[in-house]
């Protein structure tokens, strides 16, 4: 059964480049819904005076000033609860969560990360593919579970890495631009998948084939 998503909660730490994609798809009308309330675990994230712009509330909830993990982790499900989502995003939050504050949103939680995953789970994705000489990157929309970056995966978006940026060094942007463009341009299309699955369980990673996990299928 199709749900829409009437409020949706995105959780940045940076500049908020994939939040503000999805807001203006939002507005554009190009997934059913709204991004209501954009929480940032720093006071300095440049997403944060974007979505004030565009009229949407916004929290930060510091994770430096908690003594630990259980605590922040606690404190930011009181923001995120407060906005009462039935989507919550994570785009470019750069915080390792609890196990029961995932199972807390089980089912409603997605992350969008730099890379084709299962490969280059973690940070500094570009970085490692250059340094590896790697010939294809992309990024990957995949529900959130306790085991990071390895929930189901949505959909993902492919990019050349091109042989002259590898020979160029690896502090080449190139392939970080392109890679970036998938995962800004992918977002509202997925989003737009899941909304057929809201309020079902989380698939196995083993029941959503690559065809349809996949909106560019990597090259064999």
């Amino acid at each position: 059964m199709r749900m829409a998503l009437k409020r949706i909660t995105i959780l940045i730490s940076g500049r908020g480049s994939n939040m503000a994609a999805v807001i203006d798809a939002a507005i554009a009308g190009r997934i059913e819904g709204a991004v209501t309330h954009v929480i940032s675990n720093r006071a300095d994230a440049g997403g944060l005076d974007y979505a004030k712009s565009r009229g949407i509330a916004t929290s930060v909830v510091d994770h430096r000033a908690y003594p630990t993990r259980d605590a922040f982790d606690a404190s930011l499900a009181d923001a995120i609860d407060f906005g009462e989502p039935d989507l919550i995003v994570l785009a470019g939050f750069m915080r390792i969560l609890g196990a029961d504050f995932v199972q807390r949103y089980e089912g409603r939680m997605l992350n969008i990360h730099p890379s084709l995953l299962p490969a280059y789970a973690g940070t500094h994705t570009h970085e490692r593919v250059l340094k590896d000489r790697g010939t294809r990157h992309g990024c990957t929309v995949h529900f959130v579970t306790p085991d990071v970056d390895g929930g189901p995966i949505v959909a993902q978006a492919e990019v050349p890495v091109l042989t002259i940026a590898l020979d160029a060094g690896f502090s080449s942007l190139g392939p970080f631009n392109r890679a970036f463009k998938a995962e800004t341009g992918m977002t509202p299309s997925e989003f737009r998948r899941v909304q057929g699955g809201m309020g079902s369980p989380i698939p196995n990673s083993a029941s959503i084939s690559s065809n349809s996990a996949r909106r560019i299928s990597p090259a064999a």
